[in-house]
């Protein structure tokens, strides 16, 4: 299929929905997990994203997470994040769903956006209730008077609220990506590995329920032998010229 019929796949489509991973936000400057430059090949998760880690160590798992907030906060979406709060906006795109941790999708305009593995800019109470979103574009949440933040109700520890490896993906929006899934004649999967699950499992959902798949990637994943389409690019520029497409068409 060719990038101008792939194009009109998706405005023809009565509900699309994108998967995004990592490789949405490399453009942006941060770094993905897997790959040859992946995180996990500098770090071991173990040490730095389980609740047993920070249990040991809560000072250098909050360290390096405040390492990666601030990577962040220096970073700006890019026509990825762009291009989807576009076709949102335009009603071409019905949600992202994200492994994302970032918030990138939200600065650049998106409005439904499911988080699968939490944000890193929130904090959460070990014990109580207690959470609260950070603006890292007011600064919030790059600096703590100590490490770990206490819980300003309990005064228990702060801990970032991301999905850490181990533990259940958040119920309310793991249920939620499965309904899209199931419900949507579109999908595209987005810089995502294929190789973390449930996340790996939506676009095979959505296959088993007659949508098509559209893998944008410069490489190959865990999912390419199920795609209908396959763009064998890096996100930004992929994206950037089937939005140029679909504004031609319209």
């Amino acid at each position: 299929m060719s990038l101008r019929e792939t194009a009109e796949r998706l405005v023809e489509a009565e509900t699309v929905v994108a998967l995004t991973g990592a490789g949405a936000s490399a453009d942006s400057g941060i770094p993905t997990f897997r790959g040859k430059d992946g995180l996990w090949n500098k770090y071991d998760p173990r040490e730095l994203a389980t609740s047993e880690a920070f249990a040991r160590d809560p000072e250098r798992v909050w360290e390096w997470y405040l390492w990666r907030r601030r990577k962040i906060a220096e970073a700006e979406p890019n026509p990825t994040h762009t291009v989807l709060a576009l076709m949102e906006r335009d009603g071409l795109l019905e949600a992202v769903i994200t492994q994302n941790v970032d918030g990138l999708h939200q600065r650049a305009g998106s409005r439904r956006v499911i988080e699968l593995h939490g944000n890193i800019w929130r904090d959460e109470c070990v014990s109580c209730e207690y959470h609260r979103v950070n603006d890292p574009e007011r600064g919030e949440g790059l600096e703590y008077d100590e490490l770990p933040p206490k819980c300003p109700d309990c005064g228990d520890p702060l801990r970032p609220g991301v999905v850490w490896f181990g533990e259940p993906l958040p119920h309310d929006a793991l249920v939620e990506a499965e309904n899209l899934a199931r419900s949507c004649d579109v999908m595209l999967v987005i810089g995502t590995s294929g190789e973390v699950r449930p996340a790996a499992d939506l676009p095979l959902v959505a296959k088993s329920c007659g949508a098509t798949l559209i893998e944008i990637n410069p490489s190959e994943t865990a999912l390419s032998s199920h795609m209908d389409v396959i763009i064998r690019e890096r996100a930004a520029s992929a994206i950037k010229a089937l939005w140029g497409e679909i504004e031609r068409l319209s």
